[in-house]
């Protein structure tokens, strides 16, 4: 099969996948609903239970879940060819620690107004990531006419220990209501019940996406070496810059919108390259769609599982995909 026709098989199989998984995952819940009933038209929306349930109750929540995993799945891929180390996620470089840094000292400081109806987390959470990011930036950019990928990863990873130590001492000061939910956000929560959070993360996951869309071609040369990439064309200091500014963008918007909900961005590449192989016009797009049909899975199971309490959607995650992934890695050995 050609490459055209496997990345438009590519395009298909998991695109379906995820589209699939945001039309069944409304429906399951404590309350049973039929999907008939949903779309059936001849009933006003007024008068139609199943619809409110499913338009207004569940399908924001099951569409964050499909972005929040989408952004930090394809992110994971674009990090891993940029630092060509397979163990990078989304959260290596910092950005998710400075996101939470944001969201818990708006949470301790019980900051409840925010910006034209957005919420004050969400926003504090990106101002956070986007402090990071222009912190690892600068000093990986510090005697470099291009960036560092040693020092951008050596960067990140202090970054990420420093500000983690910030977020337990904001801990320590804070009493047991606040601790509770800032332990809470922190174990992933994507409890939306609106669109307006989707809304606020869509603007500057789009740009992400915009650029993710561009990077391939350059990614399967700049993951095999700098002077490979140069030989063949590729402006490698371009590339490496939009990779780092467009992957660390779709991380805080995803961390904003749905907290650092771990394991999405290393397990879901890793998982597809075994299906689709190295190929990144392949593993971005199965990547994207795979992480959105994966969390949103994770999602309904944390939703599910003890109905009526409700367990981190992290926390999930790291049952389900840690044991999944270790099984994989000793299965293609």
């Amino acid at each position: 099969m050609n490459v055209g026709r496997r990345i438009a098989a590519t395009w298909l199989l998991f695109g379906s996948c995820a589209v699939l998984a945001c039309l069944l995952a409304p429906l399951v819940g404590s309350t049973r609903i039929s999907f008939w009933r949903v779309f059936d038209s001849s009933v006003p929306f007024t008068e139609n239970t199943d619809a409110q349930i499913f338009f207004v109750a569940r399908l924001p929540r099951v569409l964050a879940a499909a972005i929040v995993g989408s952004a930090l799945a394809a992110s994971g891929v674009v990090l891993q060819a940029l630092l060509r180390n397979p163990l990078a996620t989304p959260f290596t470089l910092g950005v998710s620690a400075g996101a939470a840094l944001g969201a818990m000292l708006a949470l301790t400081l019980n900051l409840s107004s925010g910006i034209a109806g957005f919420s004050a987390v969400p926003l504090a959470s990106f101002a956070g990531s986007l402090g990071a990011v222009a912190i690892v930036y600068a000093l990986a950019r510090a005697r470099h006419r291009g960036l560092s990928t040693n020092v951008l990863l050596l960067a990140g990873v202090t970054l990420n220990s420093f500000f983690s130590a910030l977020i337990l001492f904001v801990q320590f000061l804070s009493d047991f209501t606040q601790t509770f939910r800032t332990v809470r956000w922190l174990m992933g929560d994507l409890d939306v019940s609106s669109y307006v959070p989707l809304m606020a993360a869509a603007p500057p996951i789009a740009l992400s996406f915009g650029a993710f869309a561009v990077l391939p071609r350059s990614m399967n040369l700049l993951s095999v070496s700098d002077e490979n990439a140069a030989t063949r064309g590729v402006d490698v200091h371009r590339t490496q810059r939009l990779a780092f500014l467009s992957a660390s963008l779709a991380t805080g918007a995803a961390v904003s919108l749905g907290g650092p909900v771990g394991f999405i961005g290393i397990v879901v590449p890793h998982l597809v390259r075994l299906m689709v192989g190295a190929d990144h016009r392949l593993v971005l797009p199965a990547a994207a769609f795979g992480g959105a049909a994966f969390l949103v899975a994770c999602d309904t199971v944390s939703r599910t599982a003890l109905a009526p309490l409700e367990i981190p959607v992290g926390v999930v995650t790291a049952i389900i995909g840690g044991p999944f992934f270790l099984w994989l890695l000793i299965r293609s050995r």
